[in-house]
């Protein structure tokens, strides 16, 4: 006997179920029935739940999330500390993968005793939102009314965000979220700043950093991408200002043509025309060996292994004067290739009549070029190095570039030009005086601003730093023991990494990141609450009192109180006119950074029972953020974390990769090839979206449109009507009378409940390490295949024939019970909507209302023996069923009901099918099986003689043995008014 409502499975017999005849027996039978619907209505139904989820008037006591934490009060606390998503704009398929991949570990967590617990979060301050003010309001706004406008509009942005948030069913604290804009969140920032500054990483320096001129501000390494640029390349001609000197370096006694007035000039190549008006040094390596090559252009200077290269690119034949290492051009000195263009007394502090200093260092290279770097320290590190360790003072550097990328006025002869357009300027200049030895373009990978998009510079500017390696800070009170890189690399190796290529990656980060620029010239953010001598610019000697004092006006008001704060209020009448208030505010990573500790330490620390964080060690177990996060919030946090206590705030990273479509091209706006969440939640419902983002791999990209969610809803189907088939044939069961004890059950019983067993553990170690797409796929595979395709498939004459408080139909509905409850357990961190559903039709009054309060399901240990014996009955059944499938086709026998088999196996193989006794039929679904000995595995197929039951349809000589009942079997007959039929196995 079969059922339509079963789950469909691979291709097997056919069961004489397709054509079931109308009968008075009908009645009798035990058929299944549950108010659970056959379709998920996911789009209407959803929504409910999310009310009821999230109404902190909920009569049950408040939203499922805080009664979740009441019920877990006392059990191990698991934390997943979210990583803030930007307040700006509505959210995209990337946004949905990220919370639902965290809702599902949190979940997972859950419902294995842990107090899981999640506190969403929001980025509130920073350009994109100042970007988003400005181009609605214009450039010109006051600091107040852009910090005014900026919260007005980051708290707008969170509200429709939320929402959205909670559509796809993710559980959090979403009555009392975390925003980095929060007065306490923003005062737990200055606090933790301070801390950073006692502990000695904290100081003040002129350094070239990343520049962007949209942002009109510092960017830090995280804010860094790298995209093609098309530059042109210069070989440019510094004049030596001593060739006699340059000759002896040499041990040559002259130069060539030195008495007829024949120059030497050191050549470098560039690929940046516009650092060359701020040039000040040029530098070698001590080790290359370097070349004098006579030329008609002059004596040039270049790296040995590159004459040839040079020579072809300049248009020039030469020979070789003589070689020596770079170490015996130290103290060489040359001009500035503009040097002649002025007089004396033009240019003022940009004049050209300077010289250029040749200093040795290692970072050049004879890879490409002339071997000879030209050196700008205002828009290089290593120039800047470079040249402030030979003795340039930090006043003589030469800036000319202003913050919004235009050369300053008195700048001779390219004063009031962006560099961008002044490049071609540059050449044509230096052409002009014969300083130009050749230019051709080329295009490269560059330093580009990943908001705006456009190329930035290295620029010197006077800001603030954490310091990653030796050094002294500004107000130290008990320094670290180590630097802060050592200690950020020590943290990696005691975390753990999902996936593992996460370690090697945040490590060469950490490895070779230079210092950390936190200061920022923007209004929307938390202040650097500093007060600098208008003379010496030195801190006011108060300042750590000052940070104190900063910290409770925020908290009491917000950065807009401290924005209000004058001079004379804090320093006093006497100091105020000595003092600057700094206008700078921390950079955004710091603020994302430092969560940890004024989130979960601060704001959040007592908001449940269990409290909001591990009090030792890592304050949470897990972040969680796409894979661009190495360079951006796993890496803030880990140097933050590192700063205040030595240690990452983390145990664990978990890395996804970017949402793209089936092409593999990253979603956007741009090409049109994105899936909108909102709209898959409103035609398919959001347990789609859960259940793409589960059943992918995440730890590459995620592929998704409208023919992958296609087969995601085939999926869901399959999964949903497995579902249905349990719990309409458990509607009549009560465990609390009617289950059978372990010993009693039928053998297949124990044998599907030790194969669940097995499935589970297997799951959980998936769900231990955060794994999902494996559990997907077993759950698929377990549906059709166990189930569907051999359990239930085996179960249903059972189920549906016999008496229906008999031992037999009990056994089964025992297991299927038990089944279901784990299957629901399985499911519920991805299918968390059907899961649910599921539950409250499954479980009815006799739970406190919600699946997640469940843990998972308490298999006891799996009976190895009993799976392999099985495993083999599994196999042998395969056999029979092929065989049973080419007679069906031949046309020799309807269904396998009608079928007889004779089945000849070895020794072992023959014990093992006699062991079932006359259950056997059963389990192959015939009417009748015969085991012979034999070498080897054969199954031979006959239709059955016998006449078929109309109860149940089997094929029996006893049919009609009753007088009064004519039209079905003994078995029948004994089922509804006899002892009952006896099974043992099946």
């Amino acid at each position: 006997m079969t059922d339509k409502t079963s789950p469909k499975a691979k291709a097997k017999p056919q069961r004489d179920a397709e054509a079931a005849p109308e009968s008075s027996y009908r009645a009798t039978l035990n058929m299944p029935d549950t108010p659970f619907p056959m379709r998920g209505d996911l789009p209407r139904r959803e929504p409910g739940w999310v009310k009821d989820w999230n109404d902190a008037a909920n009569a049950a006591g408040g939203s499922l999330y805080m009664r979740l934490r009441e019920a877990r009060k006392g059990a191990p606390l698991f934390v997943l500390h979210d990583g803030p998503p930007y307040a700006n704009g509505q959210i995209h398929m990337g946004h949905a993968v990220n919370k639902v991949l965290k809702d599902m570990i949190v979940k997972s967590r859950q419902l294995a005793g842990f107090d899981a617990q999640y506190i969403p979060g929001w980025d509130c301050h920073g350009l994109p939102i100042e970007n988003a003010i400005e181009k609605k309001h214009g450039r010109n706004l006051s600091r107040d009314d852009m910090q005014a406008k900026s919260r007005a509009y980051a708290t707008e942005q969170i509200e429709l965000q939320r929402g959205d948030f909670k559509r796809l069913g993710v559980l959090g604290d979403w009555e009392r979220p975390y925003r980095t804009m929060d007065p306490a969140n923003e005062a737990g920032q200055i606090r933790a700043f301070k801390r950073v500054i006692e502990r000695g990483f904290v100081y003040r320096g002129l350094k070239p950093v990343y520049w962007c001129f949209d942002c009109g501000s510092s960017l830090a390494e995280f804010e860094i991408e790298y995209a093609d640029k098309k530059s042109d390349t210069l070989d440019v001609a510094f004049e030596s200002d001593d060739a006699a000197g340059l000759a002896r370096a040499f041990g040559l006694e002259a130069l060539p043509g030195q008495d007829e007035g024949k120059s030497a000039f050191a050549v470098i190549w560039t690929t940046t025309a516009w650092t060359l008006p701020a040039n000040q040094a040029l530098n070698a390596h001590p080790e290359l060996t370097y070349a004098l090559v006579d030329t008609p252009r002059g004596v040039l200077l270049l790296a040995e292994e590159l004459v040839e290269k040079c020579l072809a690119r300049f248009g020039l034949e030469g020979q070789v004067l003589a070689t020596a290492k770079g170490e015996a051009l130290r103290g060489q000195v040359f001009r500035h290739p503009l040097h002649d263009t002025l007089t004396a007394e033009q240019g003022g502090k940009y004049s050209y009549r300077r010289k250029s200093p040749l200093y040795l260092a290692d970072y050049v290279t004879a890879g490409d070029g002339t071997g000879i770097v030209h050196s700008a320290p205002a828009y290089g590190l290593d120039d800047f190095n470079s040249c402030v360790a030979h003795g340039l003072k930090y006043d003589d550097i030469l800036n000319p570039v202003q913050g919004n990328g235009v050369y300053a006025d008195e700048l001779p002869f390219f004063g009031g030009q962006h560099i961008w357009k002044a490049c071609a300027h540059v050449i044509e200049t230096l052409r002009g005086h014969g300083r130009l030895m050749a230019t051709q373009p080329i295009v490269h990978s560059y330093p580009h601003c990943w908001r705006h998009k456009t190329p930035v510079i290295y620029r010197a500017a006077a800001q603030w730093f954490i310091r990653m390696d030796e050094g002294e800070g500004v107000f130290t009170k008990d320094k670290a023991p180590q630097t802060l890189r050592q200690m950020a690399l020590a943290a990696i190796d005691h975390t753990g990494f999902y996936p593992e290529n996460g370690q090697a990656r945040l490590r060469d980060m950490i490895a070779n990141r230079p210092d950390w620029c936190i200061s920022r010239q923007r209004s929307w953010g938390v202040p650097l609450p500093f007060f600098l001598h208008k003379d010496s610019g030195e801190l006011h000697p108060r300042t750590m009192e000052i940070l104190d004092q900063a910290a409770d006006i925020v908290e009491a008001g917000g950065i807009e109180a401290w924005s209000r704060v004058s001079v004379a209020e804090i320093l006093g009448s006497a100091d105020a006119p000595h003092y600057t208030k700094s206008s700078d505010i921390l950079e955004v990573w710091f603020d994302s950074g430092s969560t940890f500790q004024h989130v979960l330490r601060g704001s959040h620390a007592h908001a449940y029972p269990n409290g909001a964080f591990h009090a030792q060690g890592p304050e949470a177990d897990l972040y969680l953020e796409g894979h661009d996060q190495h360079r951006g919030w796993f890496h803030s946090s880990l140097l933050l974390g590192c700063a205040l206590y030595g240690r990452a705030p983390y145990k664990g990273l978990l890395t996804h990769g970017f949402t793209v479509d089936s092409q593999g091209r990253k979603m956007s706006k741009s090409l049109g090839n994105g899936i909108d969440p909102q709209d898959v939640s409103k035609k398919l419902g959001a347990e789609i979206i859960r259940l793409w983002v589960a059943a992918s791999d995440y730890s590459g990209d995620i592929a998704g449109d409208d023919k992958i969610l296609a087969r995601v809803i085939d999926a869901y189907r399959r999964i949903r009507n497995t579902l249905r088939f349990l719990m309409a044939n458990t509607s009549d069961f009560n465990p609390d009378t009617d289950a059978v004890p372990a010993a009693q059950l039928l053998e297949i019983d124990r044998y599907a409940l030790a194969r669940a067993g097995e499935l589970q553990a297997e799951i959980l170690k998936h769900f231990d390490a955060y794994e999902f797409h494996p559990v997907v796929s077993k759950l698929q595979v377990y549906c059709s295949e166990d189930l569907g395709a051999f359990y239930l498939d085996v179960l249903k004459d059972r189920l549906y024939t016999s008496a229906p408080k008999s031992l037999a139909r009990r056994s089964a509905q025992t297991a299927l019970w038990q089944i279901t409850h784990a299957m629901l357990r399985w499911m519920a961190p991805f299918l968390s909507f059907t899961a649910e559903e599921a539950w409250t039709v499954f479980a009815g009054n006799k739970t406190r209302g919600s699946i997640f309060f469940e843990t998972f399901w308490p298999f006891v240990t799996p009976e190895e023996a009993l799976i392999a014996k099985w495993s083999r009955i599994r196999a042998i059944r395969d056999v029979a069923n092929k065989e049973i499938e080419a007679v069906r086709v031949a046309g020799q026998v309807g269904a396998s009901l009608q079928a007889t088999l004779e089945i000849t196996a070895g020794a072992d193989d023959a014990a093992l099918l006699r062991s079932l006794g006359d259950d056997l039929k059963f389990v192959t679904i015939t009417s009748a099986v015969t085991v012979v000995d034999g070498d080897e595995l054969k199954v031979t197929v006959s239709p059955s003689t016998a006449v078929k039951c109309e109860r149940c349809w089997h094929y029996r000589d006893d049919v009609g043995s009753h007088a009064a009942h004519p039209t079905i079997c003994a078995r029948c007959v004994s089922n509804l008014e006899g002892s009952r039929e006896a099974r043992t196995v099946a």
